[in-house]
């Protein structure tokens, strides 16, 4: 361990080879390579990496379940290719795949540490309910947070992926968990012109860290797949690194110490929580306003 070197997260801000998963492990590993040489200490993923985030098309005959055969289980050669590879690079990697359930596949991202250790496996809990990928997926049933041994020393560490970021309990749950750092692969447009939305995406991951006392980092898909925009911020809001659209990897240097002071500088806000007022947040039946 370096005493006081920053926590470097490679931000993989890339374009996918869509359902070609040999293709896209190909290209994975020669941008964790590259991540290796500028002595990242955490390489990560967009969302669902190993088959681009391509959904299928329910009005084409057999694309579901080609889509359905493309589903990896941990032991698979794909998931166990970046095990081997984060031992050998001496570098946590976190890989995103459509991963192989009981019924239907999940979308989830498993961190191999430095060791090539799995560390974590997070599947995404919301789910939009609109197309595919998503609404063809099961859901995750929790928000695991795990001590992530790096060089700059150990980080406790949780995972979001992208449509989880816009609900504040996803957040909410990995900070009750201990987490100091959320990674969140990502497969959406970050600065949504078209729809009038702007930039509110990234204002809100940036209120996640604030709110919750802890640091967030961002892996997006590069233009023209999406628009990139990868971005981390720090607990009080501050920028750590936001990147352009193009493809590349997006360093982002997290200071630890930074990071941990403000936690113990805030703790307040956590001690003024009041959690027997909430009940109507985890309440199934409460009455749904927005129906």
């Amino acid at each position: 361990m370096v005493l006081g070197a920053p926590l470097r997260i490679a931000l993989l801000q890339l374009t996918s080879h869509g359902w070609d998963r040999d293709a896209n492990l190909a290209k994975g590993e020669r941008f964790c390579r590259q991540a290796a040489t500028k002595r990242a200490d955490i390489a990560l993923f967009p969302e669902m990496w190993s088959v681009g985030y391509r959904p299928f098309d329910p009005d084409v005959a057999g694309d579901r379940e080609h889509w359905l055969s493309l589903a990896v289980g941990r032991e698979d050669p794909f998931l166990q290719h970046f095990r081997r590879l984060a031992a050998e690079l001496g570098m946590a990697i976190g890989i995103t795949y459509l991963e192989k359930w009981t019924r239907v596949p999940r979308n989830s991202l498993t961190v191999f540490d430095r060791h090539g250790e799995e560390a974590l496996t997070y599947a995404k809990v919301h789910l939009g309910p609109w197309d595919p990928p998503d609404n063809a997926c099961a859901p995750g049933d929790d928000f695991p947070v795990a001590c992530l041994d790096t060089a700059a020393g150990p980080v406790r560490t949780g995972a979001m992926i992208c449509f989880d970021r816009e609900f504040p309990e996803s957040a909410r749950m990995l900070m009750l968990g201990g987490a100091e750092l959320i990674l969140t692969p990502n497969s959406c447009d970050l600065d949504d012109e078209k729809s009038g939305i702007g930039d509110i995406r990234i204002a809100q991951f940036r209120a996640r860290a604030f709110e919750n006392l802890l640091a967030v980092a961002m892996a997006n898909y590069a233009a023209p797949q999406q628009d990139g925009r990868s971005v981390a911020f720090y607990p009080d809001g501050a920028l750590v690194v936001q990147g352009e659209a193009a493809e590349g990897i997006v360093i982002a240097d997290v200071d630890l110490d930074r990071v941990r002071r403000w936690r113990r500088q805030e703790v307040g806000r956590d001690e003024a929580r009041s959690p027997g007022k909430y009940a109507a947040v985890a309440d199934p039946d409460h009455p749904r306003p927005l129906r």
